[in-house]
């Protein structure tokens, strides 16, 4: 059966996120030891014990999140033979697809994304930017409230998550104006989302300019598994086109229900979101409603869904 695996973002973490998954697999508490090594920080206390105010800094949620994807990655690796066909990550997700796909090395990986919070927490002052979620209206619809909104300021696009919820960013009071006129407009909802920076949009270019130096320093190899682009929705072999996608990344809107239609389309029949959470699942399945969904956010979640792939149920 062919498997998409989905890597989730900033803003699945949660304190506790992986207490389960840590009690039942020494696979992936070594890679927990790993991440504290490599970081000197002690990662099982942060991930167990937070502080939440600690575990939202974006310098420590993105390796939090990396990390227990990774955990949960190599207990599904240690468990079965089955690997998927194609997989994404939702914007810091990517880092977690391209280490799980044998592309990115996990060491290399956890350094990066530390760095990468803190380049996007330097690039805006604290309440300049923010984002927000606009629900019930098109693509084409955002862009034009976007182009009204901006007043010689950043607003855009930064998720295109589904038809009907599209994620803003740039500097606060521009996110405001849209968020009013997308509501004039008829959405259905604008939910302004607690995150300490804009990512995906203009905004994020001095951050993609220092991240830019760091990764021209990271041996990348080719994929063993495809993983989808968010900026292009699109595989590459090319270490330097892997670079470059991660650069522009930054500063260009995360395309994922293109990359879900692109996966539909390609014969994907079966999603496994690989970290805490289930923000993709549900993404996954009001997509895709005939397709198996799994969250994988345990050990014992990843032996239902490999029971239930391996023997072609429903689940």
């Amino acid at each position: 059966m062919p498997i998409a695996f989905l890597f989730p973002g900033q803003g699945s973490q949660s304190v506790g996120m992986l207490d389960t998954l840590l009690a039942q697999s020494e696979t992936a508490r070594q890679v927990i030891a790993e991440a504290s090594e490599i970081l000197s920080e002690d990662m099982t206390a942060l991930l167990s014990q937070g502080p939440d105010a600690r575990l939202n800094q974006t310098e420590w949620t993105q390796p939090a999140l990396l990390t227990s994807s990774v955990a949960l990655w190599a207990t599904w690796s240690e468990l079965t033979d089955l690997r998927p066909q194609v997989m994404a990550g939702h914007s810091l997700g990517e880092y977690s697809a391209l280490v799980c796909s044998g592309a990115l090395p996990f060491a290399d990986a956890i350094e990066l994304v530390h760095r990468r919070g803190l380049y996007m927490q330097d690039a805006v002052s604290e309440g300049e930017g923010s984002m927000a979620a606009i629900l019930g209206l098109g693509a084409e619809q955002v862009q034009q409230v976007c182009e009204q909104a901006a007043e010689g300021q950043v607003v855009s696009a930064a998720n295109l998550n589904a038809d009907g919820q599209i994620v803003v960013a740039g500097h606060s009071a521009a996110v405001n104006r849209a968020g009013e006129l997308a509501t004039r407009a008829g959405a259905r909802k604008v939910i302004p989302l607690a995150v300490s920076v804009p990512s995906h949009c203009e905004l994020m270019r001095p951050a993609a300019d220092r991240l830019a130096e760091d990764l021209s320093a990271i041996q990348f190899k080719a994929p063993a598994i495809a993983v989808l682009h968010n900026v292009d929705v699109a595989a590459t072999e090319d270490p330097e086109a892997i670079r470059d996608r991660l650069i522009r990344q930054l500063y260009q809107p995360v395309r994922w229900h293109e990359t879900l239609t692109s996966m539909t389309t390609s014969g994907i029949d079966a999603f496994a979101e690989c970290g805490p959470g289930k923000v993709l699942w549900a993404l996954a399945r009001r997509h895709d409603r005939k397709a198996q969904h799994h969250a994988l956010v345990d050990q014992d979640a990843i032996e239902v869904a490999i029971a239930s792939l391996t023997q072609g149920e429903s689940a």
